[in-house]
């Protein structure tokens, strides 16, 4: 059921002729119908927003016409995150925080929305985004990098600009997958002039930012990126490879619900080692297909089988 400030939202939008605004509100509806387990209400919620119009003259529509910015609505927990405990908590404070902006508000303080998130492939960085998205009910939004960055001098920051007008104007999660794309440091040497007039206009435009989205920039390589940007985020967080207990913990949340009466052996720990969440996941559900075809549980030997796989497809990249 809407809040009553999405309800008011969603009267303030309709006064104001804004569909876009109108749209917005009605997934976040939907997003938080989907967590409820209620995906027809929320599937009949979306198609029914899909009629709405848009206005024109907008910076940026929020439509498939619109290539910088991929819309989805996420329906993932916080549970479905495998990550170590720190990291765990500091998402909590970032939700917590968000959830009682309003509180902070008053006390002349404001809530962390300007996340940075860096690790290895498969960490999670992505998923991150994602669950917290859900967990707050609200639009994912992931910027297109290859539609954002052009060749023609001064083109990328006006589509930049453009990005952050509408992070002002449509509250939702903003994901900048890749980021190294626009964040490299300055004082590489094979850096061109373009490239940091791109960076100049992203530490800006996200200094001035003062909306209620949530902007989350994710790299695999944070050596990469310019110092300057560290100091423009309200946090960074640190992902990296699944620890033992981790790895455990991925098996049993993946494996568990489809076979409860599958064993996590040391073995089968020690094995994974060295693969990525994303990795580990795949096994899992390599594991569950294999089984619902050949009708037979899920054994030990074959996750062990599969996961040796996945470290040879890792050795092929790395020759």
């Amino acid at each position: 059921m809407a809040t009553a400030e999405q309800i008011k939202s969603l009267v303030k939008a309709y006064v104001d002729h804004n569909d876009e605004k109108f749209k917005t509100v009605v997934l976040q509806i939907a997003a938080h119908e989907a967590k409820l387990g209620h995906d027809k209400m929320a599937r009949d919620l979306k198609t029914l927003i899909d009629k709405v119009g848009t206005k024109r003259g907008s910076i940026v529509q929020l439509n498939s016409q619109n290539p910088m910015l991929e819309l989805s609505i996420p329906s993932h927990s916080l549970s479905e995150l495998i990550v170590s405990d720190g990291i765990s908590d500091r998402i909590k404070r970032i939700l917590n925080e968000y959830k009682n902006r309003n509180k902070l508000y008053s006390y002349g303080l404001t809530n962390r929305r300007k996340i940075l998130i860096e690790g290895s492939p498969g960490t999670g960085k992505t998923l991150t985004a994602s669950v917290i998205a859900s967990e707050l009910t609200l639009p994912l939004y992931t910027v297109q990098m290859d539609k954002l960055v052009t060749k023609f001098m001064g083109e990328t920051s006006v589509k930049l600009r453009q990005v952050f007008n509408n992070i002002e104007a449509m509250i939702g999660v903003y994901l900048f997958d890749e980021f190294d794309a626009i964040g490299a440091d300055r004082n590489l040497d094979n850096e061109v002039g373009e490239m940091r007039r791109i960076l100049n206009s992203f530490l800006q435009f996200i200094e001035q930012d003062s909306s209620d989205s949530i902007i989350i920039a994710a790299t695999n390589n944070s050596k990469m990126l310019d110092q300057a940007l560290f100091r423009r985020f309200d946090d960074v967080l640190h992902y990296s490879l699944p620890t033992d207990k981790e790895i455990e913990r991925l098996f049993a949340y993946r494996l568990k619900s489809y076979d409860k009466k599958f064993r996590i052996t040391n073995q089968l720990i020690k094995v994974a080692d060295g693969l990525s969440q994303a990795e580990i996941s795949r096994v899992c559900e390599d594991a569950i297909k294999d089984s619902i075809l050949s009708g037979t549980p899920i054994s030990q030997h074959q996750v062990i089988d599969l996961v040796k796989q996945r470290h040879t497809i890792y050795g092929k990249k790395e020759a």
